[in-house]
């Protein structure tokens, strides 16, 4: 594979991973909003099970080499952190 075509892939895999970090963020907070409480076992079921869906993707990309187990890190840091702060505003509301 040409050192383009392997840029490529890990530039768009990093994107997809990106993107679905950010869906997981957006169906948490339309939940919140809508649907139920942080203490909920539903809202717990689902954070529970697509950040596991999310992080078993990541380690995919890593055992491809299509990012670094730091960049895969980051990813799921800054996914929590933006659930965290979004938890913390919609409680102190």
């Amino acid at each position: 594979m040409s050192v383009k075509a392997e840029t490529e892939h890990k530039e768009k895999a990093y994107a997809l991973l990106v993107a679905d970090a950010e869906k997981i963020r957006k169906l948490i907070e339309v939940q919140m909003e809508n649907l139920t409480m942080p203490q909920c076992p539903l809202y717990e079921e689902v954070l529970d099970t697509q950040m596991f869906g999310l992080s078993r993707e990541i380690d995919f990309a890593i055992r491809l080499n299509l990012i670094e187990d730091a960049t895969g890190k980051h990813i799921l840091s800054e996914l929590e952190r933006k659930l965290s702060a979004f938890h913390e505003a919609t409680v102190n509301s």
